[in-house]
């Protein structure tokens, strides 16, 4: 993968790994580009009785996405997805912290945009 980016090397790139599987890329096409790592967390929004099925995603950066097809066909309730994005939400910050520290924020996720 790295070789086909191999045109990025000197833009300063940051190259972007989503937990868990595709930091293990990331960090190698980062290391062959000379270029910055960083994760970019997401969670998925499960319906609670079949959570597998997603209803949504939260990312870093106050990012939210509905499936709103999903929400209307699962009779989903505003306070049902307020209590799973409440508790998703406090995952994604715990996970941000635990991988980042005091670093902060991912670049990508809090500009410059």
């Amino acid at each position: 993968m790295a070789e086909s980016l191999g045109h990025l090397r000197d833009a300063d790139p940051l190259v972007l790994g989503l937990p868990r599987g595709g930091v293990p890329v990331a960090t190698e096409v980062a290391h062959e580009l000379g270029g910055e790592l960083d994760v970019i967390l997401v969670r998925k929004l499960g319906v609670p009785w079949q959570p597998e099925l997603a209803m949504g995603a939260l990312g870093e950066g106050g990012i939210r996405v509905l499936n709103d097809d999903v929400l209307a066909q699962t009779g989903m309730s505003p306070l049902g997805l307020a209590t799973v994005e409440s508790r998703e939400r406090r995952e994604l910050e715990r996970r941000a912290r635990v991988l980042r520290g005091d670093r902060g924020g991912s670049r990508c996720a809090t500009g410059p945009w």
